[in-house]
């Protein structure tokens, strides 16, 4: 079917843009309301008109509440809603979660009951964010969060993966049904192949309790010997039975690595402190076979980082990334952040 005249609609769009006061994001805002008129001369359902304008209109609001606390390092908390407050599991949440806000992160559940609401109680109110979904027979968020500005409720469970997930830098999951299962093995496969930013995902069990441990057995068993999956992969996740252990593993993960960007043909690998040519040797030695070409080499910002005042601060590597194995890639930022000083 051919593309309809939109020489006109452009002009009406640019000038529309414009009375709006829009100039940050201009072309993409253009974007959106070409595809929004493109939906109505598609003929559409009600229906189909009415989820996309809902996924957007919950997506708006959820950007607009995450957006004071974009800078702040976030931790999302998965797990089952009927876990009750008598159970050890629930204690167990409110500890990692308390231990986690005194690292200085904000924690981001579901805003239902049980585990949700056990990491809002251990994170208290004020660093607690969240993202609840509208059901029948769970009409508010719990009492810790509701009525806060740093929650939201959404429609669909798509559109609130989606903020459960963007918006954090770690994933801790604590023993749950399908919903918590559905999550964890979402993001997984986010991580395996590349759709998600590399951040540290903990499976945390009960000490002597197993639920983790016997699913990390079943991947291993089936999954790896079947080769469904490589045996790499499992390390996108940290099986874990003790807090303390748990909270190392994701403030170790930012012990030196900041963050990455794709800049053009570069991977652009932000990091906090300077390392040696000894370490860049050990890293080109190391990883060379996830380089397209050329090698791994320091860089200063590079113009699209400039334009977007993008961690300017950073120190920074980049290399030519072939983009196919994604766990070694978890590797590589391990053992870059085994060059952080200890002291």
């Amino acid at each position: 079917m051919s593309e309809p005249a939109t020489i006109g609609i452009d002009e009406q769009l640019d000038s529309l843009i414009k009375a709006s006061g829009i100039s940050r994001g201009a072309p993409l805002i253009k974007d959106i309301l070409r595809t929004a008129l493109r939906l109505g001369q598609d003929g559409l359902s009600t229906l189909d008109l009415k989820i996309a304008n809902s996924a957007l209109r919950e997506m708006r609001e959820a950007f607009q509440m995450f957006t004071p606390y974009v800078d702040r390092k976030k931790v999302t908390i998965f797990g089952s809603a009927r876990s009750t407050k008598d159970d050890p599991v629930y204690r167990q949440t409110e500890h990692v979660a308390a231990r986690m806000a005194e690292e200085d992160w904000m924690v981001v559940t579901g805003a239902g009951p049980g585990i949700m609401e056990a990491g809002m109680a251990g994170a208290g109110r004020d660093r607690s964010i969240g993202v609840s979904i509208r059901l029948p027979f769970e009409t508010s968020a719990n009492p810790i969060i509701a009525g806060d500005d740093k929650h939201v409720s959404m429609k669909y469970f798509f559109t609130r993966k989606l903020m459960l997930v963007k918006e954090s830098h770690a994933f801790i999951y604590m023993p749950g049904g399908f919903g918590t299962l559905d999550e964890m093995f979402e993001l997984l496969t986010l991580a395996q192949t590349g759709k998600s930013t590399p951040a540290p995902i903990v499976l945390l069990d009960l000490p002597h309790d197993h639920f983790w441990h016997q699913l990390d057995e079943f991947i291993t068993d089936q999954l790896v010997t079947r080769k469904l999956v490589s045996d790499s992969d499992r390390a996108f996740y940290h099986l874990s039975s003790n807090v303390e252990d748990a909270v190392r593993e994701i403030c170790g993960f930012y012990a030196n690595y900041e963050s990455m960007r794709q800049v053009g043909r570069y991977l652009v690998i932000r990091h906090k402190f300077p390392i040696t040519d000894a370490q860049l040797g050990e890293l080109n030695e190391g990883f060379a076979h996830l380089l397209s070409e050329g090698q791994i080499e320091r860089t200063e910002a590079l113009p699209s980082e400039v334009a977007d005042n993008d961690s300017l601060g950073s120190e920074r590597l980049r290399f030519r990334f072939i983009r196919n194995d994604f766990s070694e890639l978890r590797r590589f930022i391990n053992l870059l952040n085994s060059f952080a000083p200890t002291s």
